[in-house]
């Protein structure tokens, strides 16, 4: 479970600002996401080659930098 503690005089905007960015490094946000309904394997195989492919794209692209 996340927790984030509140620092004496800290805003409330901060302290969501905080927990967010926490949230999103330890990718919680993401997997509940993805476990909202049934993914065949297929489906994940298919996502996942997807994914490879942008990356190898973007790789190639910035090789020459």
């Amino acid at each position: 479970m996340t927790e984030i503690r509140l620092k004496k005089g800290e805003s409330v905007e901060k302290v969501l600002r905080r927990l967010k960015k926490k949230l999103d490094r330890e990718g919680t946000l993401r997997a509940v996401r993805s476990r909202r309904h049934f993914e065949k394997p297929s489906e994940r195989r298919r996502r996942k080659q997807k994914v490879a492919r942008f990356s190898a794209m973007l790789a190639a692209r910035y090789a020459d930098m």
